[in-house]
């Protein structure tokens, strides 16, 4: 199971008094038990702006992809069976190269890489890994679970679908582990594709207090050498 982190010092306002951009306050910091409480609260951390403050986010409307309605194309179930899927197998590779790649909002700076590699080390952040026949690394996505939730942060591709793939490995392993709350902060088209949905923020809080309160782990059943 997770090691709970101390305490955080920090208070956080009400995701209910969030801006009309979603974000509820700045500041404060980026300590394991900071982190869990924000997200906890239905907050999550992203710099305000070009190189801009740590803010704390809620959306409204918040982007969650219901497990029962992910949409997997003909396509698409080809792609997965021409990959490998694993989990926790190089959580430093995929979020490093989250953080690498050039790309338009790019965010994930290098105190942010450090701190949620520490809640990895907990047992609260995960990776999921998606390799090609050759053994490279061209796919994955990383994020937060807490109980039946789980917050996706990142997610990169450097072969075709292979994003794609890790979503559904993903899936795969919250519905297993009895996880019931997939939050991908932002409806985008490209998430909407896969089944993403926009739900209120007030029923979002309601969904998250009853996730975070069931006493599952999802990633707990992954074996030796983060096999899925």
């Amino acid at each position: 199971m997770p090691i709970e982190p101390p305490a955080t010092r920090w208070v956080f306002p009400p995701a209910a008094t969030a801006d009309e951009f979603g974000v509820v306050g700045v500041g404060a910091d980026l300590e394991p038990g900071t982190l869990l409480a924000a997200y906890r609260s239905g907050l999550f951390p992203m710099p305000v702006g070009d190189r801009g403050p740590m803010g704390w986010w809620s959306p409204d409307p918040r982007g969650v992809l219901p497990l029962d309605g992910l949409r997997v194309t003909r396509s698409l179930r080809q792609s997965c069976r021409r990959y490998d899927v694993t989990a926790d197998r190089d959580f430093a590779a995929v979020i490093g190269t989250c953080a690498a790649l050039e790309r338009d909002g790019r965010w994930i700076t290098r105190d942010i890489v450090d701190a949620y590699t520490r809640l990895h080390e907990l047992g609260w952040a995960h990776s999921v890994e998606v390799w090609d026949d050759a053994g490279r690394l061209v796919g994955g996505l990383y994020g937060i679970a807490i109980g039946g939730f789980f917050a996706g942060e990142s997610m990169f591709h450097l072969a075709r679908d292979a994003s794609k793939v890790a979503l559904v490995g993903l899936v795969g392993i919250l519905r297993a582990g009895g996880a019931v709350l997939l939050d991908v902060q932002w409806t985008t088209d490209h998430l909407a594709t896969l089944g993403a949905v926009d739900v209120a923020r007030p029923r979002y809080l309601e969904l998250l207090r009853d996730a975070v309160a069931l006493p599952v782990d999802p990633f707990g059943g992954i074996g030796p050498g983060g096999r899925s």
